[in-house]
């Protein structure tokens, strides 16, 4: 039985730190697929939504290959239309907080400029902000369990892989460039995004 097709549309799965966008980016390089940030698409200067953010995806699915991330409720019916794989990065909760906390902290420490001109607000926000993103990585970190039943009943043509470890996705990746002869790529992505 032959392979199946290398796909050209791809989503990564997971939740607040769980590093989908990081997983998204070194998979767009392998399959030599553009990846777009929903995040840059979402959030417009002092972090407000931009009005443009579901024509900007709409515009996204209609592209022949991308590769993106799993979030945002409004537009995951868009996305789920034309994904032909989702990867899932379902890491320990322990594991995801440590990540969002790590980089939360790095991210404020250096004022990483995010999208649209963004950084992070200051770290007295964790007390007064509910959404802060620490919080928000915490309140969530159980919105996915389930998704690839879930996604078996409102979306049997998508392929899903579920990886549990970096260990596992660092063997999946690997797999997937041996496929496409293409390198798995070690470094980590520039945050931004580049406009539709």
């Amino acid at each position: 039985m032959p392979e199946p097709a290398i796909p050209r549309r791809v989503l990564v799965a997971g939740t607040s730190g769980a590093g989908k966008t990081t997983l998204a980016a070194r998979l767009g390089e392998i399959l030599d697929v553009p990846h777009t940030e929903l995040d840059g698409l979402f959030h417009g200067p002092s972090w407000t939504p931009r009005p443009t953010f579901l024509d900007d995806v709409r515009a996204l699915v209609a592209t022949d290959a991308w590769v993106t991330e799993w979030q945002y409720r409004a537009v995951r019916p868009l996305l789920l239309e034309r994904v032909q794989l989702l990867v899932w990065l379902d890491l320990p909760v322990r594991l995801r907080m440590r990540q969002v906390v790590r980089r939360t902290l790095d991210r404020r420490r250096h004022r990483t400029v995010l999208w649209n001109g963004n950084i992070e607000p200051p770290l007295r926000t964790f007390c007064t902000d509910r959404d802060h993103i620490v919080r928000w990585a915490w309140r969530t970190r159980r919105t996915l369990d389930g998704l690839d039943e879930r996604l078996a009943v409102q979306a049997p043509h998508v392929e899903v892989v579920r990886l549990r470890s970096h260990a596992e996705a660092e063997r999946w990746l690997e797999r997937a460039a041996a496929r496409t002869g293409r390198p798995v790529p070690t470094s980590a992505p520039a945050v931004g995004v580049r406009p539709l």
